[in-house]
């Protein structure tokens, strides 16, 4: 029993679903005994016993409907002539021809993980959406690029590198990007390669529209586009971070409770990528080559002025032969349409 509950915690850590199956009654030859217990996981494996050959393949097959339906059966395996669970409400009955006879009753419940909230970036506004999402018995993860994860709950997964491969995103990963304008059109960019169910960005209208046109501008077709929730949560109007983070939980909740918001067809199966017109790149730096820069000096951003150290800079854009920096994307965006208007000042 322990190494049967230990696999049922491993399966739950992975995310993955599974149906916990137990023999409530049996009669006859059954080699399925009352209390027998076994976990069959959605590829159909099947860990503890339940039954011989006659069983295990029925059961393995009804698991499936299962996890499919997401309710639990309580189902009578036996001959035709011995089966008594039709006249009971509730109970289903599922003709077995076996040799032995015998009868049995399992209770089949499937096990889906916990949902996973995956959310970029590092503010109070991270920090409150994850502490509210583990209060629902959530599973979350933070990425926050070139950060730290000391800054963070250490309930909370952290990776300090922008890659969803290593996160661990499905169909049914929420993924929130809430850099506060660092890096928003470099994560959103990455999100949609992934197959997340949902992709929200937190930002205002404004500043959504222009990330949304960004991303259009450097290639990412408009099926992808269409799958980002911008602003992310409900319309609350002027909010803070705590309201703010209740209105995105709001949202997610009631995607949860309602077929995808997606079609199939609108999100990738596992990779990929989120450009579709050809020649264009899902990166969002600009192109390579140009003089060598200093990584650790300043440059001025041509467009805006600010003080940008490449090191540390996301935008950046090629011009007769030299490279500029952008403190955002929307200077550099700016310099891309118009670059004659800004070289030399």
């Amino acid at each position: 029993m322990d190494e049967l509950l230990d696999q049922a915690v491993a399966l739950r850590a992975r995310g993955d679903r599974f149906v916990l199956a137990t023999v409530v009654w049996s009669r006859g030859l059954s080699s399925g005994k009352q209390g027998y217990r076994a976990i069959i996981s959605s590829d159909g494996r099947m860990h503890g016993w339940l039954g011989g050959a006659c069983a295990a393949p029925t059961l393995t097959r009804v698991s499936r409907e299962v996890l499919a339906e997401g309710r639990a059966r309580l189902v009578v395996l036996g001959p035709d002539h011995g089966l008594a669970g039709g006249d009971r409400q509730g109970v289903e009955t599922v003709p077995m021809a076996c040799d032995s006879e015998g009868t049995m009753e399992v209770y089949l419940e499937p096990v889906f993980p916990s949902p996973h909230l995956v959310v970029v970036g590092r503010s109070p506004a991270v920090w409150t959406l994850t502490a509210m999402a583990r209060a629902l018995g959530w599973r979350t993860s933070v990425v926050d690029d070139g950060g730290r994860a000391d800054d963070h709950d250490p309930s909370d997964r952290v990776f300090t590198t922008l890659d969803f491969d290593e996160v661990g995103v499905d169909r049914q990963t929420m993924v929130v990007v809430a850099t506060q304008g660092h890096y928003d059109e470099e994560a959103l960019a990455a999100a949609l390669v992934t197959p997340a169910r949902y992709v929200g960005l937190v930002a205002s209208r404004k500043r959504s529209a222009a990330v949304v046109s960004y991303l259009r501008d450097r290639g990412v077709g408009e099926a992808a586009l269409a799958r980002v929730r911008a602003p992310a949560g409900l319309d609350l109007g002027r909010v803070g971070h705590r309201e703010m983070a209740v209105s995105i939980l709001a949202e997610l909740v009631a995607l949860r409770g309602s077929a995808p918001r997606v079609s199939e067809a609108a999100v990738p199966a596992s990779g990929g990528s989120a450009v579709e017109e050809a020649g264009a790149t899902s990166g969002v730096s600009g192109e390579s080559g140009g003089e060598a820069v200093d990584p650790y000096a300043e440059v001025t951003d041509p467009v805006c002025g600010m003080v940008v150290i490449p090191s540390g800079g996301r935008f950046s854009a090629e011009h007769e032969g030299r490279r500029y920096w952008f403190c955002a994307a929307g200077c550099e965006t700016a310099f891309r349409r118009e670059p004659q208007g800004f070289v030399g000042q």
